[in-house]
């Protein structure tokens, strides 16, 4: 069995002094999380969130910085792995697998620039994979850490957003179950920085790393990323805001699934990824995210709410077309393989019926 490789502390970059327009995005403290009370205070503050921003941040979940440190950490040492050792893990992009690791250079950004993206993603232990070495010494740290984000992140936000929805509390936790095969996974995410041409190239353009998009799951957890780029379109106004890094905190947004489970009255967020500020761009931007999926087969259609009953909520997108909801996993493979598959730029496939009833689409 291979060894755990001791690991150099992370240190993490400053953040920009420059003057952002930042987005005022709400808290969802889970230290409340444990008086009926608190609960009720939550529940409307993470709806509300939800309806009008789509994005917002989590504290007190019970992680402690130097196990998301020591995340980090792990994520930082993989890409200093050789690129022909990397490539081993390269998962069948094309065809909407995407466990494993993805290389940079897959799609041509704004003025012929080339994206410098790589992606590594660990499902949970159900889903067969392998891993390099020094992701195989280090798994029992790594489940112990995907587990944690399950239980004490992702389940009382389900459980909160279930009361505000007046349904049973584990209704939605029992379509995110931790012991079920499911797509959830932990991605280490690096964007490493271009020369001063590129970046001048790419300001040129549009100045973006990823297109407006939405997520596929349900949930997708942040980590603290100090280096500027993640931008959200407000629901309400439709304008781009810059999301600012805030200290032992996750950033949360609502993905295309819980979008579908609630009819469309959860909208999954947009957001996209601009090049850094200037006094970042001497620096590589590396990322840990949890990406959160119902259990293998859920069928994403509508919830019985009687909130989503009052609100007018009770079609999604598939049913309001007339046609039958997908499972998630049928879903997953679509969209994943749209979204992935090689191409000269963003925007070559959209527009695209990726299943029969929901179209793949970026925005501006």
């Amino acid at each position: 069995m291979p060894v755990a490789v001791p690991l150099s502390s992370y240190e993490h970059v400053p953040e920009t002094k420059e003057a952002l327009d930042w987005a005022d995005l709400p808290t969802i403290d889970l230290s409340l999380n444990a008086t009926e009370k608190g609960r009720a205070q939550l529940a409307d503050t993470l709806i509300e969130a939800l309806r009008t921003k789509g994005f917002f941040y989590v504290t007190n979940f019970g992680i402690s910085q130097a196990e998301v440190d020591s995340q980090f950490a792990i994520g930082e040492q993989f890409y200093t792995l050789p690129l022909e050792e990397k490539l081993r893990y390269v998962p069948d992009l094309e065809n909407g697998e995407y466990n494993g690791y993805r290389p940079a250079g897959r799609r041509v950004l704004s003025s012929g620039v080339q994206d410098k993206i790589e992606v590594y993603n660990i499902p949970k232990p159900e889903v067969p994979q392998s891993f390099p070495p020094l992701i195989e010494g280090h798994l029992p740290e790594i489940r112990a850490f995907q587990e944690k984000l399950h239980e004490r992140v992702l389940h009382p936000l389900l459980t909160l957003l279930a009361s505000a929805l007046e349904l049973p509390a584990d209704t939605l936790t029992n379509l995110h179950q931790w012991d079920k095969r499911a797509e959830d996974h932990l991605r280490y995410m690096k964007y490493s920085r271009y020369d001063a041409a590129e970046y001048e190239k790419l300001e040129a353009g549009d100045g973006l790393y990823v297109t407006g998009h939405t997520d596929l799951g349900s949930l997708t957890l942040l980590f603290r990323q100090p280096v500027a780029g993640l931008q959200i379109r407000d629901h309400e106004t439709g304008s781009w805001k810059w999301a600012k890094p805030l200290d032992a905190s996750l950033t949360v947004n609502a993905c295309d699934a819980l979008s579908f489970l609630t009819g469309g009255y959860v909208r999954s967020t947009i957001h996209r990824v601009h090049v850094p500020p200037k006094d970042q761009r001497d620096v590589d931007r590396l990322g840990l995210l949890y990406f959160a999926r119902p259990n293998q087969g859920v069928v994403l259609k509508t919830l019985d709410s009687p909130v989503l009953a009052r609100e007018g909520f009770t079609a999604n997108e598939f049913e309001r077309a007339g046609k039958p909801a997908p499972t998630i996993d049928e879903f997953t493979v679509a969209k994943q393989a749209w979204q992935q598959s090689k191409s000269t730029v963003f925007r070559a496939k959209e527009g695209q019926e990726i299943l029969s009833g929901f179209k793949g689409q970026y925005y501006d």
